[in-house]
C-alpha cells in the first residue's frame, strides 16, 4: 500500500489535470456509472465543528475508495491550524485490496476549485474578466486558481472579513503565479459591480451580498455551505438564476441556498436546471443569453475526492512518488 503525503500529492497533480477529472467524474455519475451513498456525518457541538465520511465509486475509472474529513471552523484563529483535515483510502475495485492513503487536505481544496473551474467553464460567459471571491482561506486561493484556469480573468477582487486574511491570501495569489491584477474590495457591492464571476468560499451562515447588487450575465459559484440552514447566496438571487447542482440527493439534503430559498416560496424543485454531469454530456442547456444569472451549487460529494485521488495515485506510481509499506 502506498503512503502519500501532502507534498507528495502536491507534486503529482495540477489544476489543470484536477478540471479534466472532475469534468470525467461527473459525467459518470450522471451516466449512472457512479455509487454515491450520501454522507455520514458526527457533530461535535461543543467544538461547532463536523465529521463527514464520503464513499464512492467511479465504475468506469475504476476508483474505489473514501473520505474521511474533519472540519473545525475555529483552528486558523484559535490554534493558527486549518479548517479542514482529510484522509483518502482508496482499494483495488475488483479485489477489495487496499491500494493507498493520501492526505486529502490538499485534494479536498484542489477539487473544490476544481469543479468550480468546470462549472464557469461550462457556464460563465466566454469574454468574463472579473472574478470576486469571497473568503480567504484555502478554499478561495483554489476557486482563483480554477476559475484562471478556465477564463481569462484580468482582475480578481477578494472580500473576506478580516482584512490580513485577506492580504496573506493576495501574497499567495502572486505567488501562484496568477496573472490577474488582485485587490482586496472594500465591500460587496465594490466587489460585484461589473464581476463576471463569484466565487463564495465562506460558510457563512446567512448571505454574503444583497441580491440587488448582482450583475446580469455573472456566473455564481457556491461552495461554501453544506448543511440545510446555512445560504451564502440570497434566495432572491437564486429565484432569479438558472440553477445547477453537483448532484440531486447531495442538493436536495444539504444545499441551503437552495433550500433555504424554497422554504422562502420562491423556488421548487423543478427551479433546479440540472447537475454539472448533464452539463458535460450536454442533456441540458446551460447559459441560454448573455444576460442570464447562473448559479453553481456544491455541497462536495465523494466522487470528486476519488476522482483526483485516481489521478494523483497514477501519477505517484508512474514517477515513483510516496512510500510504499506492507499491510
Amino acid at each position: 500500500m502506498r503512503i502519500l503525503s501532502g507534498d507528495d500529492v502536491r507534486r503529482s497533480i495540477t489544476m489543470e489535470a484536477a478540471i479534466q477529472a472532475m469534468i470525467s467524474a461527473f459525467s459518470e455519475l450522471a451516466a449512472d456509472q457512479a455509487a454515491l451513498p450520501l454522507r455520514s456525518r458526527i457533530e461535535l457541538p461543543d467544538h461547532a465543528a463536523v465529521a463527514l465520511f464520503m464513499p464512492a465509486y467511479l465504475a468506469q475509472s475504476g476508483v474505489l475508495g473514501t473520505k474521511v474529513v474533519s472540519v473545525f471552523p475555529h483552528n486558523p484563529t484559535q490554534y493558527q491550524q486549518p479548517s479542514i483535515y482529510a484522509l483518502i483510502a482508496l482499494f483495488d475495485s475488483q479485489t477489495g485490496k487496499p491500494l493507498a492513503v493520501l492526505d486529502g487536505t490538499h485534494l479536498t481544496a484542489l477539487r473544490t476549485g476544481a469543479v468550480s473551474g468546470a462549472a464557469t467553464h461550462y457556464l460563465a460567459r466566454p469574454e468574463a474578466r472579473v472574478l470576486t471571491v469571497f473568503g480567504a482561506g484555502v478554499q478561495a486561493r483554489t476557486q482563483v486558481q480554477a476559475v484562471c484556469a478556465v477564463r481569462d480573468i484580468a482582475e480578481v477582487r477578494v472580500v473576506n472579513r478580516t482584512p490580513e486574511r485577506a492580504a496573506q491570501l493576495l501574497e499567495l495569489l502572486r505567488a501562484d503565479g496568477i496573472a490577474a491584477q488582485v485587490q482586496i474590495a472594500a465591500d460587496a457591492a465594490t466587489a460585484l459591480a461589473g464581476a463576471d464571476v463569484v466565487c463564495c468560499a465562506t460558510g457563512a451562515p446567512t448571505p454574503l451580498f444583497a441580491a440587488a447588487e448582482v450583475s446580469a450575465g455573472t456566473h455564481i459559484n457556491a461552495i461554501g455551505t453544506h448543511t440545510p440552514q446555512h445560504a451564502e447566496v440570497p434566495a432572491a438571487t437564486v429565484a432569479q438564476a438558472q440553477v445547477f447542482v453537483d448532484d440531486w440527493d447531495a442538493a436536495l439534503a444539504e444545499a441551503g441556498d437552495i433550500l433555504c430559498a424554497r422554504a422562502a416560496g420562491l423556488i421548487d424543485i423543478r427551479h433546479i436546471r440540472g447537475t454539472l454531469g448533464d452539463l458535460v454530456l450536454g442533456n441540458v442547456q446551460g447559459r441560454t443569453s448573455p444576460t442570464d444569472i447562473t448559479l453553481f451549487k456544491s455541497v462536495g460529494i465523494a466522487i470528486q475526492d476519488l476522482a483526483v485521488a485516481g489521478v494523483v495515485l497514477a501519477y505517484a506510481r508512474e514517477h515513483e512518488i510516496g512510500v510504499e509499506v506492507p499491510l
